[in-house]
């Protein structure tokens, strides 16, 4: 199995144009991170990718093991670092960065579900400018989220802060809608718009995404085990930005339910300087993940693993602050 490839320590890469993809070792790390359960391990590489240095961690989880809860916390109008996010956690196993925020406001962008409720909302309504002035983009952006049977998923969401409990999951397909209106109602994205009846159920779509845990990014990375990156859907990193090269912070899962955490450092020229969103679904779909999406990266991207970093932030300032945090607590018996 790919995962035993993996634990072992060493991942291929595939090369395929336009990138020159050489071999990636992953190296296990877990003594720089103890004490781990036996259900979690750490992986780093120094290996360049596509020519240039790099440095990058990931953490496998097995969903199944029982003594792990995966969760989330955030914050309302002001935003901590993992550090201070870690303390008030009272010191669980991993935090990670996610959703993307307001610098202004402090506010997530994207949805957070904590304990089986939605606590942040995807932003629906994006403003045209230029060409576009006096027009509304409305895109559907992307999550990963946990269920009570601790089964994963990634799906594009709309969610409604004021009428719907659980989000609404498009599986298949990203919408994007373009019109003149400053608010979008979800049955606007179905294929047969407002004339649609209310209980009919819509393929490829899931009307209560009823997961206990998620967290909100995007885009989507990998689809149905194949590198599908939709930026241009969900208007974000558009056209050639996919291929700047950024830290990243990313997530996602393999067939035999193992969750994927992976952070690559960047902006530190001649040490480690990024990957770009191709870049990043290559390392996924190579580690094992049969769906994933980025998240929150650049100055935002940090993972601790018991209260230790991974990689370098590359703020000069160290740890950014952020309105949103995933975790993993070990469950004391």
């Amino acid at each position: 199995m790919l995962m035993k490839k993996l634990i072992a320590g060493a991942v291929v890469w595939f090369t395929s144009a336009p990138f020159c993809l050489a071999q990636i070792q992953w190296v296990n790390v877990d003594s720089l991170f103890s004490p781990l359960p036996t259900s979690v391990h750490v992986y780093k590489t120094t290996d360049p990718i596509d020519g240039k240095p790099s440095i990058a961690f990931y953490v496998v989880a097995d969903l199944k093991d029982k003594g792990l809860n995966f969760t989330t916390d955030t914050t309302l109008k002001r935003r901590f670092t993992l550090q201070q996010f870690f303390e008030k956690n009272k010191q669980p196993l991993v935090v990670v960065n996610g959703t993307f925020f307001d610098f202004v406001s402090n506010r997530n962008l994207n949805v957070v579900v904590k304990d089986g409720k939605m606590v942040s909302y995807n932003l629906h309504t994006i403003a045209g400018r230029g060409k576009d002035t006096l027009s509304y983009f409305h895109p559907l952006r992307s999550a990963i989220g946990i269920t009570k049977n601790r089964k994963a998923d990634v799906a594009w969401l709309f969610t409604d802060s004021l009428k719907r409990k659980y989000a609404v999951a498009f599986q298949r397909d990203p919408i994007l809608i373009k019109d003149k209106l400053p608010r979008i109602n979800v049955y606007a994205y179905s294929p047969h718009k407002r004339h649609m009846p209310k209980n009919e159920k819509w393929k490829g779509i899931d009307d209560t995404w009823k997961v206990r845990t998620a967290i909100g990014g995007g885009p989507v990375l990998i689809h149905n085990n194949q590198i599908r990156i939709t930026n241009n859907e969900e208007r974000m990193f558009i056209g050639n930005a996919i291929n700047d090269r950024h830290p990243r912070t990313a997530m996602g899962y393999t067939k035999d339910n193992k969750l994927i955490i992976l952070v690559v450092q960047g902006r530190f020229p001649g040490i480690a300087e990024g990957a770009s969103l191709n870049h990043l679904a290559k390392i996924l779909l190579d580690i094992g993940c049969v769906e994933a999406l980025n998240l929150d990266g650049g100055g935002s991207s940090c993972l601790l693993i018991n209260g230790k970093e991974t990689i370098k932030p590359s703020d000069k300032e160290g740890q950014r602050p952020v309105p949103a945090v995933f975790i993993i607590q070990q469950i004391r018996k």
